[in-house]
């Protein structure tokens, strides 16, 4: 893994959080992590905890404390861990359930002194407000998508300071087949939820929407962008595309039969210490 900046790490990892803010969202920061949540998407992509370092003898209190924060809200979050993973953490998550992924998750940054030798990919452009139907669709099932719509739109239309979100479209023979959401904030930029329709994927069309939104920069100059790989094959073509691994992480998730319910407390007892008595 190259050398980066831990700040430009930092500031891509900053991005996303914001985007899930931008979007609805709210993120909790405890001690040992910051937990990102978006009560009306339920999809882990926007309810995960950013695991920051948690002692091992505080973790029980850690993920009680984490994991009743989700599961009030009938929420399965994921929760991300770099690498390497203590061996405590490990053990914990796996203690509540969790199981981890088998590839891990990467954080990729552009390389910007390549992208003078990009070339814009045909059919990409940027997509217009009119067309917010037809960006949401490739997200979200019919339940989520009146929500995420109605976030979307607020975030493109009115963004707040410091930030710019602009929707990427590939087009084949007339048709939309892959869409992905560019999202700024201050010098760091996103590349987020690339999509493709089934008819259309094996074609380079979501290689196309990363390529355009590197080479033609649609939220200004002057930022680094990010994305993140799940996959040895996914962190292979972004590698070829420009992007550099900068700090990879441990995904544990919940199966989809765990109960979401915490273990029943013990029961109350009396204070363990008592203030001195005055004789």
């Amino acid at each position: 893994m190259e050398a980066v900046d831990s700040l430009e790490v930092e500031a891509a990892l900053e991005s996303e959080r914001q985007f899930v803010l931008t979007l609805g969202g709210f993120a909790l920061e405890i001690a040992g992590a910051t937990l990102v949540t978006h009560e009306k998407l339920p999809v882990p992509r926007f309810n995960f905890v950013q695991e920051l370092g948690v002692g091992r003898e505080r973790q029980s209190a850690f993920f009680e404390r984490a994991l009743d924060h989700y599961f009030q809200r009938a929420l399965r979050p994921t929760f991300r861990v770099p690498l390497p993973v203590a061996a405590h953490v490990d053990a914990g998550l796996r203690r509540f359930g969790f199981q981890p992924k088998s590839a891990p998750t990467v954080l990729m940054l552009d390389v910007p002194d390549r992208r003078s030798k990009i070339a814009l990919p045909e059919g990409v452009r940027p997509a217009e407000l009119a067309e917010i139907d037809r960006v949401a669709s490739f997200w979200t099932a019919e339940r989520e998508r009146p929500e995420f719509r109605a976030a979307l739109e607020t975030a493109w239309s009115h963004p707040n300071p410091h930030e710019q979100l602009q929707p990427v479209l590939a087009e084949r023979d007339g048709e939309v087949v892959a869409a992905a959401i560019v999202y700024r904030y201050r010098s760091a930029a996103g590349i987020h939820a690339v999509a493709t329709r089934p008819a259309a994927r094996g074609h380079g069309a979501a290689s196309d929407v990363v390529q355009y939104a590197r080479a033609a920069s649609p939220v200004g100059p002057g930022v680094r962008y990010s994305i993140f790989s799940d996959s040895a094959r996914l962190e292979s073509r972004l590698t070829s595309l420009g992007f550099v691994p900068a700090r990879s992480f441990r995904e544990y998730e919940l199966p989809a039969d765990a109960e979401l319910a915490l273990s029943a407390p013990a029961a109350p007892s009396g204070p363990r210490w008592r203030p001195p008595r005055a004789p």
